[in-house]
């Protein structure tokens, strides 16, 4: 141990040789730790995408590593669905409002129980297996790489006592081949010589006999490590699978996403029509005497919160309303005497064709409604233009 840790210092401070592996095992070894780098990160990023709060991210990791069941979390999805339902019930279920909180929640609700099914698909086929190899096959690959490392250290050592119980056994050898002078004061001198020589000659055989013990360790550690190394391709393999699976996931989640919204489309197109319906045409009829009952459409545009009433133009040529839109030619229609509103556009908007109006950000325009259109539109002017102008696009100024 003590050699090992001189070899290792005398290593660092480039006082020593070291065994070389050779290129394959090099190339082995960088590559394993370039999967072991890259892993954690994509670990850790997928961790964000999936739960982007950092504190349940450190709640979830002290649970896993309590070995306890992490705690059922309610996605943002569902609480803002549990947050819309309980609007509705307070505002009333059956208003225009509360019927469309209740849709967006429902959808809201689907949408985060798709999520929580992703993220739970997510962790079991992806980010489970690239945990399992860090703390699995990393660890065995990092334990075997320590230990042939420290067989490196030994062989070199004694790699490094051979050397110099030769050496000092070929300066005895020199020393005792001298022709002793039996007159000098200190013949003995030549009797040391040749006993200093038996004994490093013994040195040399126990230093040989110690490095071939320390180089049949090193070999076999050294072949255990290297197929663990090249065992790093079935981990790519199997990460592979598991990348496939992964973005099988994520697509499922995002197509049923976008149905969900989809759907929701549809619903909210369809109720926006009859609330715009029962709020332009609704106010527009309300100038003519009563009806002796009060009609559904407008018992509807009653309860709407107050909406500035767009001006209605008679019909064209005796044309009947429910085909006024289809032979709506706007240079022909005619605004009406008085009432006309004015409104700010909202985004630009580029006429389909040339019965629309192009628009632009910010600017003003003037407004009004024909019997019989279809309630997302409105008639729009700018100067001597006229064309029909999407009422989303419009802010109506009272």
């Amino acid at each position: 141990m003590i050699a090992s840790f001189l070899q290792f210092t005398e290593e660092k401070l480039g006082q020593a040789e070291k065994t070389e592996l050779d290129a394959h095992f090099e190339n082995l070894l960088a590559r394993a730790d370039c999967t072991k780098n890259w892993t954690e990160k994509i670990l850790r990023q997928t961790e964000v995408l999936l739960q982007p709060n950092p504190s349940a991210r450190v709640e979830e990791f002290l649970y896993e590593k309590l070995d306890r069941k992490v705690p059922s979390r309610v996605t943002n999805g569902e609480l803002l669905a549990q947050y819309m339902t309980e609007a509705a019930n307070d505002f009333g279920p059956g208003t225009p409002y509360g019927k469309t909180l209740i849709k967006v929640g429902e959808t809201q609700r689907r949408l985060g129980a798709a999520e929580r099914d992703f993220i739970h698909s997510a962790s079991i086929n992806f980010l489970t297996p690239l945990r399992n190899f860090l703390e699995g096959d990393w660890r065995t690959i990092s334990k075997e790489r320590r230990i042939l490392q420290n067989r490196r250290l030994d062989l070199d050592a004694c790699k490094a006592r051979l050397k110099k119980a030769k050496a000092a056994e070929a300066k005895a050898a020199c020393e005792g081949d001298a022709v002793p002078d039996f007159q000098e004061t200190r013949p003995r001198n030549y009797v040391l010589s040749a006993s200093a020589s038996a004994l490093w000659s013994d040195e040399v055989e126990k230093a040989e006999h110690e490095l071939r013990l320390t180089q049949t360790e090193f070999d076999r550690q050294a072949e255990v490590t290297r197929l663990l190394l090249e065992g790093i391709s079935s981990t790519h393999v199997n990460h592979l699978r598991c990348l496939h699976e992964f973005v099988e996931s994520q697509t499922n989640y995002y197509a049923q996403c976008y149905q969900y919204m989809l759907d929701l489309q549809k619903q909210l197109g369809s109720s926006k029509g009859e609330i715009f319906s029962g709020t332009f045409v609704g106010n527009a009829e309300s100038t003519s005497p009563p009806p002796a009952a009060t009609s559904p459409p407008a018992v509807a545009a009653a309860t709407l919160p107050a909406v500035p009433t767009i001006p209605v133009v008679p019909t064209i040529g005796g044309v009947p309303n429910t085909v006024a839109e289809s032979v709506l030619n706007p240079n022909e229609v005619k605004p009406p005497a008085s009432g006309t509103r004015k409104a700010r556009v909202l985004y630009d908007y580029e006429a389909a064709d040339s019965t629309e109006l192009a628009l632009l950000a910010d600017e003003m325009i003037t407004v009004y409604s024909l019997p019989g259109m279809d309630p997302d539109w409105l008639i729009g002017e700018r100067g001597n233009q006229k064309g029909k102008v999407p009422v989303t696009y419009l802010e109506l100024l009272s």
